[in-house]
């Protein structure tokens, strides 16, 4: 019964996390989809880019409220190991959303939500990584792919020793970095584009 609860708490959490903020807020603010513009990513960055900072910060406290919600609500129906496989399984929503033709975000904004609900530290970690790397690059993604590389150090660091923890880390990370392929191919060839928020108009994605 209680692994039935546990995989019962891993799937609310995914139909939470598909939840996907960025398509609500740029359908509400414009009646438009913001896959269907610049990189096609429905994630606070490229909300930033056409909406300002005010669309991207949205969609992030956005996102961070569904996972406290899926996580929250993971540990109250399958305990410790709910609340892990929910912080797993709604990243996996939001990247790949069923309500949205599995077509979301990078998983960047729901994972840093993920530390802050592991620990404290791991989050400030985490997210000091972030940007202190865009500070030195002005490159959101390399930003996100340090991030991904911090998390399993910043658990070790706030404490965390035991395996289900130090696994939920690992599959973020590898989730992000998965996400992200296609960045760190242009990371690693310089063609990566800096970061800049607010496009003067919609120009769609390139297919």
């Amino acid at each position: 019964m209680g692994a039935v609860k546990i995989v019962l708490a891993g799937l609310a959490a995914y139909l939470i996390g598909s939840i996907s903020s960025a398509v609500v807020v740029s359908y509400v603010v414009s009646r438009k989809d913001i896959r269907n513009y610049g990189s096609g990513n429905a994630g606070a960055t490229n909300m930033a880019r056409f909406f300002g900072m005010a669309g991207g910060v949205a969609t992030f406290l956005l996102d961070v409220l569904k996972t406290v919600a899926a996580m929250s609500l993971g540990r109250l129906i399958g305990g410790e190991y709910g609340f892990l496989l929910s912080a797993v399984t709604c990243m996996l929503g939001h990247c790949f959303p069923v309500w949205f033709g599995f077509k979301g975000g990078k998983g960047v904004s729901v994972g840093a939500a993920v530390g802050l609900m592991l620990h404290w530290k791991v989050f400030v970690i985490i997210v000091a990584v972030f940007f202190l790397t865009f500070a030195l690059t002005r490159r959101v993604s390399a930003g996100s792919v340090m991030c991904a590389l911090a998390f399993v150090p910043a658990e070790l660091a706030a404490g965390f020793r035991d395996w289900p923890t130090l696994l939920t880390g690992v599959c973020a990370g590898l989730l992000v970095l998965f996400m992200h392929r296609g960045n760190i191919r242009r990371l690693l060839n310089g063609t990566e584009k800096p970061f800049k928020p607010r496009s003067a108009r919609f120009k769609r994605k390139k297919p």
